[in-house]
């Protein structure tokens, strides 16, 4: 794919001021205590732009006075210890294998190369990926680097890259909805063992964990940690201990995904433990299923993104009225407090509405991928219901990416009977 990547940088040396630098690091994995360290996950520009999955590495990109636009890769140097240990640093010829970038220098250099740009070429503007949720955040590399440009050369502008990648990003390639597939596909395969699996009485982790084993088997990764939750745990949006039995009578929901080469699926399924819905576990069910299978039939290219929430309000205001469940249009924020849709790609909540500006006046157009996750979570019953399909939307409509899992009350129960459930 490294043609998508070179077009991906040529896309945003198009947005790029002349006399101008974009530096974008890997990243690092974090410390986790003394000698150990998190699993390193990539910078998803820097993986946008390059391809390549490896930490402690980064990309230049200048374009000069004349419009001129160049790319360089800047790489470990090979250190025999740590080659021995953690495995050898990326070699140059597997980097411009991946990424189609031919010049290559070593991170010791970076510093040089940024400064030689200021002074030497005249760059008046740099940017970076100055993505910051918290003042308490340890800084990234992005952050840090932008301080010593304040300090050293303050006469050049900084620039946040962040939204510049949102906006590319928001529409998929068609390499990029493949893989999304991918992990879908691979999800649906979770949720159907999680119907064949699941028994009154077991652990909300041992179901989980039938999970954890299709994702090593098919090579794949989490999208995101899965919540497994039942009962009243699945009143909570991000419930995440499951560590809870699972009761005969409780619904349980799950909401998981997988991961191919970094690009998220993200589906909920909300089925009942025994394998039977109770009357009044299927009048919520169907009307949380009808809100998904409304904003599905009518989201296409066009509508502002707000439109979809407001699809399943109306429906909600209709028929939690009609079940007594409200009076008023304003209370449905008790039983339904977030909204039913973001973007998806290489990140579960990929950028693009939020960096874009205010989400609700974002116009869907084609080649977006974007959930769909009405929801109902009525604690006073330990009810949660949530049913989520990713989409791709399109000029006239949208693609189900997850059509091939059922979500039909009665589908439900007769794959969990087929099974063993009664």
């Amino acid at each position: 794919m490294k043609e998508f990547y070179g077009k991906n940088r040529e896309n945003f040396a198009g947005i790029m001021e002349n006399g101008s630098i974009l530096v974008i690091y890997s990243g690092h994995a974090p410390v986790r205590r003394g000698d150990q360290f998190y699993e390193y996950s990539p910078h998803r520009n820097f993986l946008y732009a390059t391809g390549i999955d490896r930490a402690g590495m980064a990309v230049v990109m200048t374009k000069n006075a004349k419009g001129e636009v160049a790319s360089r890769l800047f790489l470990e140097r090979y250190d025999e210890h740590t080659a021995k240990w953690d495995g050898a640093a990326m070699t140059k010829e597997k980097a411009q294998e991946i990424s189609g970038i031919e010049l290559t220098s070593f991170m010791d250099e970076l510093d040089g190369h940024i400064a030689t740009g200021f002074v030497r070429h005249r760059f008046k503007t740099i940017y970076l990926d100055l993505e910051n949720r918290s003042l308490n955040a340890p800084n990234t590399p992005e952050l840090d680097l932008a301080a010593r440009v304040r300090e050293k050369f303050p006469v050049v502008r900084l620039v946040d890259a962040h939204p510049l990648f949102g906006g590319l990003r928001l529409i998929k390639s068609d390499d990029e909805v493949a893989l999304i597939q991918k992990a879908a596909d691979i999800t649906m395969e979770g949720v159907y063992t999680f119907f064949e699996r699941c028994q009154p009485g077991m652990m909300e982790h041992e179901l989980e964990a039938y999970w954890d084993f299709i994702v090593r088997k098919k090579g794949a990764e989490m999208s995101f940690r899965t919540i497994m939750a039942s009962g009243l745990n699945a009143t909570i949006l991000h419930y995440k201990e499951n560590d809870c039995q699972i009761m005969d009578g409780d619904l349980v929901l799950v909401d998981f995904g997988a991961s191919w080469k970094h690009y998220c699926a993200d589906v909920s399924r909300t089925f009942p433990a025994n394998g039977r819905f109770t009357d009044r576990q299927r009048l919520l069910y169907n009307i949380v299923l009808d809100a998904n299978k409304k904003v599905i039939a009518q989201a296409k290219a066009g509508m502002k993104f707000s439109e979809l929430n407001e699809i399943v309000k109306a429906h909600y205001g209709e028929k939690l009225k009609e079940i007594g469940l409200i009076t008023e249009d304003v209370d449905i924020v008790k039983f339904y407090y977030h909204g039913v849709s973001h973007f998806l790609g290489l990140e579960v909540h990929d950028i693009g509405a939020g960096s874009m500006g205010v989400d609700g006046e974002i116009e869907l157009k084609p080649g977006m991928v974007i959930t769909v996750e009405p929801g109902l979570y009525i604690a006073d019953e330990k009810i949660g219901i949530r049913i989520e399909d990713d989409i791709l939307i399109t000029a006239d409509g949208c693609i189900n990416l997850t059509k091939g899992i059922i979500k039909e009350a009665d589908e439900i129960e007769d794959y969990m009977a087929k099974h063993g459930k009664r």
